[in-house]
């Protein structure tokens, strides 16, 4: 990984990873680039990435599994539509199976 990649690079790059039908957290995506304290700047990444298709921010939900980020997405309902298309049940806006569906990414090795 690039020293000079900037943080939200390196959120994306580890999303990008997220398996469909699977769901990661935002301290999880903290912990694996080496910022475990930055789960909020985490969202504010995926945030930013709306634009942007290549990041399936809808599969980056809490600790709890819930659908904290839905707000930022387009229409009501996005973020669990797009999640329920890859077969993950939501009810309530929390993702039933939570710890099953889980993805623990991988530390990634800084240059």
């Amino acid at each position: 990984m690039a020293a000079e990649e900037s943080f939200f690079e390196r959120v994306f790059t580890v999303a990008r990873q997220i398996p469909e039908g699977r769901v990661t957290t935002y301290g999880a995506i903290a912990r694996a680039i080496g910022a475990a304290r930055s789960a909020r700047m985490v969202g504010y990444a995926m945030n930013a990435s709306h634009n942007d298709d290549t990041v399936p921010a809808h599969r980056v939900v809490n600790r709890n599994g819930m659908l904290t980020g839905k707000f930022h997405f387009d229409g009501t309902n996005l973020m669990q539509q797009l999640l329920e298309n890859e077969g993950v049940e939501v009810i309530d806006n929390k993702v039933v199976n939570f710890k099953e569906l889980l993805w623990e990414p991988k530390i990634q090795e800084g240059e």
